[in-house]
C-alpha cells in the first residue's frame, strides 16, 4: 500500500513537472513578457491571454510576397481580405489562412472596361449588400465592387463648398453602416471622416477630433479675446489631429488616432449624431506611462494606429509605438496586452492593422509583410467567459468565473472589480467592500458601504431603538439631576449670603 502511494506521488510529481516545462516552453516562445497593471497603475507580471501561433506570408499562401500590406478585414462569412498595397491588389483568404479564395487585382466597370487599383489602403465588406469597399488611395476614389469583381460604383472627391477643393482625395480607410452610408478616412483631412449617402452624394464630415487643450493653445485663446478682427484673421489656427482608422459595431463607430501627442480623443465611440460616448470618461489607451526608447534616447507615447471591435464587444487597440495590442472590455477595462516590437513570431517591425475572429487576433505587419495569428490561451478563455457574463449583466453568474481567474493570476486587477460587483449584486456588502478596496473601486465601495449600513441598521433596529430610548431617558435624568444640583447650590449660596448679612 505504501509503495502504491509512493508510486502515485512520483507520477503526480512528474506530471506537474511536465506541465511546468510545457508552460515554460510556451512562455519562452513569446518574444515579450506578459504583463498587466495593478490598482496603482504599476506594471505587474501576468498570464498571457493570447499566444502567437504562426506568421503567414504571401509565399505561404502561394500568391507571392506581400508588399507593404496596410489593412486586413474579416467579413460576415469569415473570409479575410488583405490589402496588399505595394502589389495593387486585395487578397481574400480562408479562415484557416491556408488557402486563397480570390485575388482582386482587376475589376470590371459597368461599361465592360477593366480598371485596376493603385496603392489601395483600406477595405471593408458589408454584410447587408455583400459589397467590397476599397480605399483606392492613389486613384483618388473609393471603389465599390461585388465579390465577383464587378464595379457597382465609385466615390470621388466631392464638389462641395464644405470640401476644400485644393486638397486631393486620398482615401485611407473605409466602412459602411447598415443604411448604406459610406465613411472615408482621408489622409490629408483632419476635420473627421468624409460621409457619403448610399447614392454617393457628399453629406459632410463626421466625428472630428477635439483640439488638444495645451497650455499654449489656452494662452493663445485668451490673447485672441483682446485681438482685433484683422489680427484674428491673420493668426495661425490650431487644427485637431485626424482620424487614423475606425471600426463599426452596430449603431456605433469607433475611431482612433495615431498621433503620439494627442491625449484626448485617442479612441472614440461615436453614435449616429457623431457624439463621443467616451468624451466625459477618464479613459486612457495604451501603456499607462510613455515608453523610454534607449536606442532613440526619447520617450515614446502610445500611437493607436488601428482599432477593432470583436464580436463579444471587446475593443482591440493596436499601438504602433510598442507593437502591442491592448484589449479592453465594453467598459474599457484593460483585459490583456499582447505583442511587442521584435523580430520573432509574436513581435512586429511595423504594426499596421489588426482584425479579430471569434476570440483570436490577426495582426498585419507592413514591414515583415506577414499576418501573425494569435490564439486565445486557456487563461484568456477564462477571462473572456467572466467578462462576457459581466458585460451581459449576469454579475452573480460571473462570480465563479472571476474567482477562477483570480486563482490563476492573483495580480489580475479586473477580477477584483468583477468579484466586487458580483458580491454587491448578491447582497454580500461586506465582501464587496473588501474586494472593492483591493481593486481601488471607489464607486463600488461606496455602494457596498451604503448597503452594509442599511442592512446593519435594519438588523439591529430594535436594539438601536432601545439604546436610543435608554440614552434619551438617561440624558433627561442627567438633566434633571443637574438642574436639582444647580438649584441646591443656588439655594446654598443664598443661605450663606443671608447668614453673612446677619
Amino acid at each position: 500500500m505504501n509503495m502504491k502511494k509512493k508510486l502515485m506521488g512520483v507520477i503526480s510529481a512528474l506530471a506537474a513537472l511536465c506541465i511546468s516545462m510545457t508552460a515554460s516552453v510556451v512562455s519562452a516562445a513569446e518574444p515579450y513578457d506578459s504583463y498587466n497593471y495593478d490598482r496603482w497603475g504599476e506594471a505587474v507580471p501576468s498570464q498571457a491571454g493570447f499566444s502567437a501561433e504562426r506568421s503567414v506570408s504571401g509565399y505561404d499562401l502561394g500568391v507571392g510576397a506581400f508588399d507593404s500590406p496596410s489593412d486586413i478585414f474579416c467579413d460576415h462569412e469569415h473570409i479575410f481580405y488583405i490589402v496588399d498595397t505595394g502589389n495593387d491588389r486585395i487578397v481574400a483568404v480562408n479562415p484557416d489562412f491556408d488557402d486563397v479564395v480570390k485575388v482582386y487585382d482587376s475589376f470590371t466597370m459597368p461599361d465592360g472596361s477593366k480598371t485596376t487599383l493603385n496603392k489601395p489602403m483600406g477595405v471593408y465588406v458589408s454584410a447587408e449588400n455583400d459589397y467590397i469597399y476599397i480605399a483606392d488611395s492613389d486613384n483618388s476614389r473609393v471603389l465599390i465592387s461585388d465579390k465577383y469583381g464587378n464595379v457597382q460604383g465609385e466615390i470621388k472627391k466631392p464638389e462641395s463648398e464644405v470640401y476644400d477643393q485644393k486638397r486631393t482625395f486620398l482615401p485611407q480607410r473605409v466602412l459602411a453602416d447598415k443604411a448604406g452610408n459610406v465613411y472615408v478616412v482621408l489622409g490629408n483631412i483632419t476635420t473627421g471622416a468624409a460621409m457619403f449617402a448610399p447614392d454617393g452624394s457628399f453629406m459632410g464630415f463626421y466625428g472630428a477630433n477635439r483640439v488638444e487643450p495645451t497650455a499654449k493653445i489656452v494662452s493663445n485663446y485668451i490673447r485672441s479675446i483682446f485681438m482685433s478682427d484683422e489680427k484674428k484673421a491673420k493668426r495661425k489656427r490650431t487644427v485637431p489631429t485626424g482620424i487614423t482608422s475606425f471600426d463599426i459595431d452596430g449603431d456605433f463607430i469607433f475611431t482612433c488616432t495615431s498621433s503620439s501627442t494627442q491625449t484626448t480623443d485617442t479612441v472614440k465611440k461615436l453614435n449616429a449624431a457623431g457624439k463621443n460616448i467616451f468624451a466625459d470618461l477618464e479613459l486612457s489607451f495604451g501603456d499607462f506611462r510613455p515608453v523610454y526608447d534607449t536606442s532613440q534616447n526619447k520617450v515614446l507615447s502610445p500611437a493607436i494606429v488601428d482599432i477593432d471591435v470583436a464580436e463579444d464587444g471587446c475593443i482591440n487597440c493596436l499601438d504602433f509605438t510598442t507593437g502591442r495590442v491592448f484589449q479592453y472590455d465594453e467598459d474599457c477595462n484593460l483585459l490583456f496586452i499582447t505583442g511587442a516590437v521584435a523580430k520573432q513570431t509574436g513581435g512586429f517591425d511595423h504594426a499596421a492593422a489588426l482584425e479579430s475572429l471569434d476570440n483570436d487576433l490577426y495582426v498585419l505587419d507592413s514591414s515583415k509583410d506577414t499576418v501573425t495569428i494569435f490564439r486565445e490561451t486557456s487563461f484568456g478563455k477564462a477571462v473572456h467567459k467572466a467578462a462576457a457574463l459581466y458585460n451581459a449583466g449576469y454579475y452573480e453568474e460571473a462570480l465563479g468565473p472571476w474567482q477562477d481567474v483570480l486563482k490563476r493570476d492573483g495580480n489580475y486587477h479586473r477580477a477584483y472589480v468583477g468579484i466586487a460587483s458580483a458580491l454587491l449584486r448578491k447582497g454580500d456588502y461586506k465582501g464587496a467592500m473588501k474586494y472593492a478596496k483591493l481593486s481601488d473601486s471607489g464607486d463600488i465601495y461606496n455602494k457596498a458601504f451604503e448597503g452594509y449600513r442599511r442592512e446593519f441598521l435594519k438588523e439591529h433596529f430594535t436594539a438601536i431603538a432601545a439604546g436610543l430610548v435608554l440614552l434619551t431617558a438617561g440624558l433627561i435624568a442627567c438633566g434633571r439631576i443637574r438642574k436639582k444640583r444647580r438649584a441646591r447650590k443656588a439655594a446654598e449660596k443664598i443661605s450663606e449670603k443671608e447668614e453673612k448679612q446677619t
